[in-house]
C-alpha cells in the first residue's frame, strides 16, 4: 500500500502539473488571438490628433488585410523571408487608419491613415491635398484646443476633409485634420508622389507634426502591402494628463471616459 505521504506528494505534483497546463493553454490562446484576431496598440505620438490622442489604447484587427510575417508578434518574427507576400489578402480602403511596419524601421509599429492607393498621384499644394489632380474637399471646423507642448492650452486651425472613396468617387471617409502652421507648414508643398503597385501612401491627421509618406528620405516612404499589420478598430482605454495606464489611483480624473469604446474612423 502507498503511504499517506506518497499519496499527498503525488496529488500535489498532479495539482502543479494541471496549473502549468492551464497557464500554457492560456498563453497559447492569447498568442493565437494576438496573431490572428486582435492586437492591442497604444498611441505614443500626436501624429493622428485629433482622431487618435496620445494615451489612447486600441484594438487592431489582424484579419482585415490578411496575414504576412509582420502579423506575428515581433519576438516571433524571426524569419521574414519564410513567408513572403500576404495570405488571404484584402487591400485597405482609402481613409483606413492602419498599423504597419515602415520600410525604414521594420521593427517598429507605426500608425497612419491611408491616403494614396496603388497608382494614385498624391500632392500637397499650399496646404491642400490633391489626389489624382483633384483637390480633396475640406470645410472649416471649430478651432481645435490642445496643449502647445509646454502645458499651455492653445487653439489650432482645423478642417473636416472628405477623401474620395477607393474607386476615386467623391464622398469617402470624412475626418478631421489640424494644421499647426496653417497652410504654410513644412510639408504644405510637395512634388507629385506616384504610388507604386502594391504600396500605399500614408499621412497623419496632424498635418504639420507627422513623419509620413510625404518625406521620401524618412522611415515611412511608400508602405508595401506586405508591411501592413492591421486596421485600427476601437479605443478600449484612454488616459490623458501624461498619466500611465497602470496608475489606477489616478483613473478617476485621468481616464478620458468619453473615448472608451469609441470606434476609430
Amino acid at each position: 500500500m502507498k503511504s499517506t505521504a506518497n499519496t499527498a506528494a503525488a496529488t500535489q505534483e498532479e495539482g502543479w502539473w494541471e496549473t502549468v497546463k492551464v497557464i500554457v493553454q492560456a498563453l497559447l490562446i492569447a498568442l493565437v488571438v494576438r496573431t490572428v484576431l486582435f492586437q492591442p496598440f497604444n498611441i505614443p505620438s500626436g501624429s493622428l490628433i485629433p482622431s487618435l490622442l496620445i494615451g489612447d489604447y486600441l484594438f487592431v484587427s489582424k484579419y482585415s488585410y490578411g496575414y504576412s510575417h509582420y502579423s506575428l508578434p515581433s519576438f516571433l518574427d524571426l524569419a521574414p523571408n519564410s513567408m513572403p507576400g500576404r495570405l488571404f489578402y484584402s487591400p485597405p480602403k482609402r481613409g483606413d487608419i492602419v498599423v504597419f511596419r515602415p520600410p525604414g524601421e521594420p521593427n517598429q509599429d507605426f500608425i497612419k491613415r491611408v491616403i494614396g492607393l496603388p497608382g494614385d498621384k498624391v500632392q500637397m499644394i499650399k496646404g491642400r491635398l490633391y489626389i489624382n489632380g483633384i483637390v480633396v474637399p475640406r470645410e472649416a471646423a471649430p478651432a481645435y484646443k490642445m496643449d502647445d507642448g509646454f502645458r499651455k492650452p492653445t487653439e489650432v486651425t482645423a478642417y473636416f476633409e472628405t477623401l474620395p472613396d477607393s474607386s476615386g468617387s467623391p464622398g469617402g471617409v470624412r475626418h478631421e485634420i489640424i494644421q499647426l502652421a496653417g497652410d504654410d507648414g513644412g510639408a504644405s508643398n510637395t512634388d507629385v508622389f506616384t504610388v507604386p503597385p502594391d504600396h500605399f501612401f500614408m499621412m497623419g491627421d496632424n498635418r504639420d507634426n507627422s513623419e509620413d509618406s510625404r518625406f521620401p528620405s524618412g522611415p515611412v516612404g511608400y508602405v508595401p502591402a506586405e508591411n501592413l499589420v492591421g486596421r485600427a478598430e476601437i479605443i478600449f482605454f484612454s488616459v490623458g494628463d501624461g498619466a500611465a495606464a497602470w496608475e489606477f489611483w489616478r483613473w478617476p480624473w485621468t481616464i478620458r471616459w468619453e473615448r472608451l469604446l469609441m470606434r476609430v474612423h
